[in-house]
């Protein structure tokens, strides 16, 4: 496994400086760390600088290590590189997994560099027609890789999975935050903070439960991203004294802490590329928590939580409907109870990580017997 600066890669190995990374054993698995540190708060500049050097730093190791297949994961569309080179130059099978379809959302979300946009348009293309697998994490991802892959070329859908022992029911308890006390309603965002997210619409809906004299319902922000400090300044200019923005976690805390929620919050920019283009992790980490989840944006998503009965959808950009669905949940205790525990069961009966785990492998085994 090759890998970023991560504090989640496991490895807390000093860097060895003639071969420039950090080596080794994690749980079992080789991981191989690249001093190339990335956060949400970066600029597009700098994240274009590290997925470029991230993808010839590890198309060197995709050319001289020993292995069976190559597999990589976007984003960035990037990763695609070293897997392609171990398909055409070392005859290795190829398995690419894609997390959100490029460049249909940067263009959806304002990019408009048109030698950008081609650049990326022509990587995905020579990406899906040279793998010799496809992995889509959502339904509407999955109809992008089809749409520009040659007839025939296998595309399986396989989502995010729920760490069910992680993030589990038994694990609720009190929440020792500060700003939170008895009686509280706590809706929490776990995860990025950055423009994709849309976390502006969370504080219009602040905004309107202060109008309506609403001190109950507390909207808690866990995690960072470039988008962070405005949203924190905003809701102190505007005295939004039921927002409170909280450090990121690492993931055994957060697992008690989501379970500690009394709901969580789906919340994304209303940008149609992201209604079927999506497989948000914070999704299944609540519904593996056992959670009501409030959505506030359409999609195959948004159609689970209804059918399944785990929350609540409300339209994009009605803050009143938002609001409306926080204070029904806190006034009804048995309601939330229900709608946790078929969360739970969703995540127990669809995305369960070990079953998913099972269908990724069968993926990477057919491939490699197919071309052995």
């Amino acid at each position: 496994m090759v890998c970023g600066a991560h504090a989640q890669s496991g490895l807390n190995l000093p860097w060895n400086q003639p071969a420039g990374w950090s080596r080794g054993d994690v749980d079992g698995i080789d991981v191989i760390s690249l001093p190339l540190p990335y956060s949400n708060r970066d600029g597009l500049l700098r994240r274009g600088w590290t997925f470029a050097w991230f993808a010839l730093r590890s198309l060197r190791l995709a050319l001289t290590e020993s292995y069976d297949v190559a597999f990589a994961t976007s984003t960035p569309l990037t990763a695609a590189l070293p897997g392609l080179a171990a398909r055409w130059l070392r005859g290795k099978p190829f398995v690419f997994e894609v997390r959100d379809l490029w460049p249909e959302l940067p263009r959806a979300l304002g990019v408009r560099n048109p030698l950008l946009l081609g650049a990326m348009s022509f990587l995905e293309w020579a990406a899906y027609r040279g793998a010799d697998a496809c992995i889509g994490l959502s339904p509407g991802i999955v109809v992008g890789i089809q749409r520009r892959s040659p007839p025939g070329r296998q595309v399986t859908l396989i989502p995010n999975g729920c760490d069910l022992d992680l993030f589990h029911p038994r694990r609720r308890a009190p929440l020792a935050l500060p700003g939170i006390t008895t009686g509280d309603f706590v809706a929490g965002f776990t995860g990025a903070h950055g423009p994709a997210n849309g976390l502006d619409a969370l504080l219009d809906v602040a905004r309107e439960l202060r109008r309506r004299g609403d001190t109950r319902v507390k909207l808690a922000f866990i995690g960072d991203g470039k988008e962070k400090d405005r949203l924190k300044a905003l809701a102190t200019a505007d005295g939004l004294t039921n927002c409170l923005f909280f450090d990121p976690v690492p993931k055994q805390q957060l697992g008690a802490i989501t379970a500690s929620l009394d709901c969580g919050l789906m919340v994304l920019k209303n940008v149609p590329a992201f209604y079927d283009g999506t497989s948000p992790n914070k999704f299944f980490d609540y519904a593996a928590a056992g959670i009501p989840i409030v959505n506030n944006y359409p999609g195959w998503l948004a159609a689970m939580i209804k059918q399944a009965g785990a929350g609540v959808v409300v339209p994009p950009g009605e803050p009143a409907a938002f609001a409306d669905a926080l204070q029904a949940l806190a006034a009804d205790p048995e309601r939330c109870r229900r709608a946790g525990v078929a969360a739970r069961t969703l995540a127990e009966q669809r995305f369960a990580r070990g079953d998913l785990s099972a269908q990724f492998v069968d993926v990477l085994q057919g491939v490699a017997q197919k071309l052995s």
